[in-house]
């Protein structure tokens, strides 16, 4: 049995295998930490930016959206993907506006993911957007969206019940209830 080393995989070889808008895949052969050689297929992807909107009287807005991968509707958090040397923090406004038709006063960084780390290199950062001002949503020509407000025990329940199945979204809502203050 070999011993596991700290430090990063070294890539001995890659091969670009798909290149498209959002991601590319590539075919990595790496010497692991603890020496261990193998081949990792990875999707190689820019970010994104995951936005939790919480209005003035503490619901919070989720967008509902058709998600072909999952082949069904899911109530999601706002997100969206950061473009090639794009700030994260400039991201997240647009994000926000385009999806829902709100800005914001306030961003708050609460942490960053790794949602599929097995074979994503996608770091999908958090934030908290609070003075929210309503407007009109700019969604993408694909993008059918629709904007729900629902209060935490609602969206507790949801999530308790497996109404709510996106892992982003389960992640974000849990951080927020248990580790971010509100006001009663």
């Amino acid at each position: 049995m070999k011993r596991s080393s700290p430090g990063k995989a070294r890539v001995l070889s890659s091969r670009l295998l798909y290149r498209g808008p959002l991601f590319q895949v590539r075919r990595d052969r790496v010497r692991e930490p603890g020496g261990v050689d193998t081949v990792r297929d990875v999707i190689r992807h820019f970010g994104s930016v995951v936005l939790l909107p919480v209005l003035d009287d503490g619901r919070i807005l989720l967008v509902r959206q058709y998600r072909h991968a999952a082949g069904q509707f899911l109530w999601e958090l706002v997100a969206g993907h950061v473009q090639p040397g794009e700030d994260p923090a400039k991201a997240a406004p647009r994000e926000l506006e385009e999806e829902t038709g709100y800005t914001a006063r306030h961003f708050r960084h609460l942490f960053d993911f790794f949602p599929t780390p097995g074979f994503l290199s996608e770091q999908m950062r958090l934030y908290l957007a609070t003075g929210l001002t309503p407007g009109r949503a700019n969604p993408e020509d694909d993008e059918n969206i629709q904007v729900g407000k629902f209060s935490p025990a609602t969206l507790e329940r949801r999530i308790q019940s497996g109404a709510i199945r996106d892992g982003k979204t389960i992640a974000g809502l849990l951080y927020y209830f248990r580790f971010v203050p509100r006001r009663s």
